[in-house]
């Protein structure tokens, strides 16, 4: 089909979306849509997002001819969403769930609202609930969809006529895991994972599932490592209710403690070492004996990321087989585990 032919996507929750030509520009909230535009080579259509100050570039600048600058992003959220702000930005496509938007409190915005701005200025294309398997919100009463993180490629690859650069995405992770689920201990002795966030205030553990199903969590899943809360009461899949005190984690002592939702140490990660430093009981935590305490990526995620985040597991959790962590570009040619240059090439269309 050549390009000045319309042509339609299909996604839940949206339907079909008809589109005269691939979009140009774009509204993005969630980190995951930029970065598989970014994937696409299209990271320049992104005009916004949820919180630009918090977005997490620093993948790219492992690899050549790739950047991404979110200092003239514009941000999307101020507790809520600004009606007027789509209008100025006037984007082609609005990478927003819009049973996300439209039926859940946070955006202060209803169903009406969503139409409004698909019929005034363009679609909406996106699946957010994908990320943890969330139950949409009653209200809606239709049947939502999961999808997993390379489904979602594939869409948006089909949105912007990048087919070919979404299966190269793809055939590099695949490769990636390939090669070290070929190269994994048995099952009996892999580690237990406690992937968690420390609240600094409360000295307190708010557990996650790495095992639940969702693409929040796609980097951990080829490892098929024990999850030490898997029987936990207090968390559930992506939205966490309920915590530990140290004294609790102690009776989980998960072999490997992972602080989610950072890539690089935070101030909140910051804080839990030292506070694993100076306090007893948590010097007791096997983690801590063996120094086994990381950092964890991010859960909106999109196809660089998870590569990157797939390796990045990798060396943490097994580093007898592929070499201790270092942090991000802290890794030799010959430590890295998969070929910069090859997902540089797919991502600037030279492959």
């Amino acid at each position: 089909m050549s390009e000045d032919r319309s042509y339609s996507v299909t996604m839940s929750p949206v339907g079909t979306v008809e589109f005269e030509r691939p979009p140009e520009t774009a509204t993005v909230y969630d980190a995951t849509w930029a970065d598989i535009l970014v994937g696409l080579g299209h990271g320049d259509a992104v005009l916004s997002l949820g919180h630009p100050e918090g977005y997490y570039a620093g993948y790219y600048d492992q690899l050549d001819g790739v950047s991404f600058d979110t200092g003239g992003l514009a941000p999307l959220y101020n507790d809520g969403l600004d009606k007027e702000q789509f209008y100025e930005l006037d984007a082609d496509v609005h990478h927003l769930d819009p049973v996300n938007i439209g039926y859940s409190g946070w955006s202060g915005w209803s169903m009406t609202d969503v139409e409004e701005i698909e019929e005034n200025i363009g679609p909406f294309v996106a699946n957010r609930l994908s990320r943890a398997h969330a139950e949409p919100p009653a209200e809606y009463g239709g049947d939502y969809e999961y999808y997993s993180l390379w489904e979602l490629t594939e869409k948006l690859g089909q949105v912007y006529r990048e087919a070919e650069r979404a299966a190269e995405l793809q055939a590099i992770r695949d490769g990636l895991v390939t090669e070290i689920t070929a190269d994994l201990p048995s099952r009996s002795d892999r580690p237990s994972v406690g992937l968690l966030v420390f609240s600094p205030d409360e000295e307190t553990f708010s557990p996650y599932k790495i095992n639940a199903p969702g693409y929040g969590k796609a980097q951990y899943r080829p490892f098929g490592v024990e999850d030490a809360f898997a029987d936990s009461d207090k968390t559930y899949a992506e939205n966490y209710e309920g915590s530990y005190d140290i004294e609790g984690l102690l009776e989980v002592d998960p072999d490997v403690i992972v602080h989610n939702w950072d890539i690089e140490p935070s101030d909140r990660t910051r804080a839990m070492r030292a506070f694993f430093a100076d306090n007893p009981v948590a010097r007791e935590l096997t983690a801590v004996q063996n120094d086994r305490v990381y950092v964890g990526g991010t859960p909106t995620q999109g196809p660089v990321m998870n590569i990157f985040q797939i390796e990045m597991t990798a060396k943490q959790l097994f580093p007898e087989r592929f070499g201790e962590w270092n942090g991000v570009g802290e890794h030799s040619p010959s430590e890295r585990l998969f070929d910069r240059q090859r997902l540089a090439d797919s991502i600037n269309g030279d492959s």
